[in-house]
């Protein structure tokens, strides 16, 4: 569970460069405005908006981390306590660190919400059952409360029994960098806790070399106030045509790309060690005028460089249609989303159609963007287009490089029974400031979203219960992670980072693909892309 040795990144984020004040970020944007008017080729680009928050973003994310799919070990001293609901599906999980001496007591790492339950205000029914649990155990609780204190859950710990060290160790003891926890069961009411709560808490302190947490507190407020600060300049600039409703593509394209950005860092700072502060997001509040404007995913004509073919299969380029060829964006982006589960039971619970126009508002309920992934044809193959930034090119030909080298080391090799095959890109086509990245369509989804399904659908939680299939997903994927680690020589970087795993599924029906015999039951395919 070390942090990760590369920090150049959050370096550069953590102030090396100065913060664009709200009248830079006006006449940064009025430029790339005036850019698109005119056409010309040497204004600023939309990039260079985003550029600071995508620094921070990167920066942030970088730091510790918890492979979630090793938290149940004991391994690593990490334990697990799930969160169920009335009718057994899973709402959550609190991931801790169990300390025995001086007194028992459990340290709240991070707490883990199942995606169909977010904003959903389960924060207080997981903190009762968290002290439902440390009373049954007769153990003291403690966490670092990161949650900013001008954020409207800052003070949920409280409301739930917990008090700060102070409160225990005496003022003398209060640290600035530090907003520390307890909470004391009633077995322990009474007693006199400060000696053992001063020596777990420095026990803590100790281990937090290796968890690195508080630097990612820092960099999440700092990335918040970046976002904050850039919503606050859009819409101050497009104030007049929000107002009035106007179809203006490049405040649909700065918007969409803002809340795209919002959902991707949500997800991304999940598997952040330390964050409890969840739901310190919530203090960005999108405006209902701006969630109604439909999604605008690619820039305007006149702020683009030509469409070029970047790299990949030029046969397999050949191949696309050539309108597609002639003006990539508008007909990538006007293909079917591509039908992954989450995105078909939203839709099924919304009465939206594959015809609707989705709004940013759609996004931000959905909790991911649904128009990142595309479906295509091609010769009677099924293939994804998937958008990607343009500045992530480079890192993308890393990634090809090292998929390739795993096919070519390990392709066909079988892992508990399983067999292991990569899904690595095959064309790249720039345009319209995106990277559109062409992978072959498997019969499979990203095993996150696949445990998701197995533990929130309704249709699913049968299959689940008799053969726990979560379980064999988490399994089988720590399997192939291992065994990349030793064949390929990779670390946890590679492994946990860029690499990401999917598992056999019947798209059409929506369970998962599985082979099942007297003797055991296995996934039958898990991709690496």
């Amino acid at each position: 569970m070390e942090p990760s040795a590369n920090r150049n990144t959050a370096d550069k984020a953590n102030g090396s460069e100065e913060r664009l004040s709200i009248n830079d970020r006006l006449a940064l944007i009025g430029l790339i405005d005036e850019g698109v008017r005119l056409g010309s080729s040497d204004s600023p680009i939309v990039a260079d908006l985003f550029d600071n928050l995508w620094n921070l973003v990167d920066g942030t994310v970088s730091g510790s981390k918890v492979d979630k799919l090793n938290a149940g070990e004991t391994g690593n001293g990490f334990k697990v306590l799930e969160i169920n609901g009335q009718t057994g599906e899973n709402l959550g999980r609190l991931n801790m660190l169990y300390l025995k001496k001086p007194i028992p007591c459990y340290y709240l790492v991070y707490v883990e919400v199942a995606s169909a339950f977010r904003k959903k205000g389960l924060g207080h029914r997981i903190l009762d059952e968290f002290k439902k649990f440390l009373k049954s155990k007769s153990a003291v609780g403690i966490l670092d409360n990161i949650i900013p204190r001008e954020d409207p859950t800052y003070d949920i710990y409280l409301k739930h029994d917990w008090q700060t060290a102070e409160n225990i160790l005496g003022e003398s003891w209060r640290t600035e960098d530090s907003v520390y926890m307890i909470y004391v069961p009633p077995s322990m009411s009474g007693k006199d806790l400060k000696t053992p709560v001063s020596r777990l808490l420095y026990h803590i302190k100790r281990k937090r070399s290796a968890i690195d947490m508080r630097d990612n507190e820092v960099m999440v407020a700092r990335t918040i106030d970046e976002f904050k600060d850039l919503y606050s300049a859009l819409l101050i600039y497009f104030e007049r045509e929000i107002r009035n409703k106007e179809d203006h593509p490049l405040m649909r394209f700065m918007f969409t790309r803002f809340v795209t950005k919002l959902l991707g860092f949500s997800h991304r700072i999940r598997s952040l060690l330390g964050y409890t502060g969840g739901e310190s997001l919530e203090q960005i509040v999108v405006d209902p005028e701006v969630l109604a404007l439909p999604m605008q995913s690619y820039a305007p004509r006149n702020l683009a460089s030509k469409p070029a073919f970047h790299a990949g299969d030029r046969e397999l380029w050949l191949l696309l249609p050539e309108v597609l060829k002639k003006y990539p964006a508008r007909i990538i982006e006007s293909l079917p989303n591509y039908r992954r589960p989450s995105l078909m039971s939203w839709m099924q619970e919304t009465g939206t159609s594959s015809s609707d126009t989705l709004t940013i508002g759609d996004a931000m309920d959905m909790g991911f963007d649904p128009t990142r992934l595309k479906e295509i044809s091609i010769n009677g193959e099924d293939f994804i287009f998937e958008r990607v930034q343009v500045r992530l090119l480079p890192e993308l030909e890393e990634h090809k490089e090292l998929l390739d080298r795993i096919s070519a080391d390990m392709g066909g090799v079988r892992v508990k029974n399983t067999t292991l095959r990569t899904n690595p890109p095959l064309l790249v086509i720039r345009d319209r400031g995106n990277g559109y990245v062409l992978r072959r369509k498997v019969q499979g989804i990203h095993s996150e979203e696949a445990i998701e399904q197995l533990q929130s659908a309704a249709s699913l939680k049968s299959l689940n219960d008799s053969l726990k299939v979560d379980r064999m997903i988490i399994s089988t994927v720590r399997s192939t992670q291992d065994l990349l680690r030793s064949r390929m020589n990779l670390g946890d970087e590679s492994i946990q980072g860029p690499l990401t795993y999917f598992v056999s599924w019947d798209l059409e029906v929506n369970r998962p693909k599985i082979v099942v015999d007297m003797t055991v039951s296995f996934l039958e395919t898990v991709w690496v892309a």
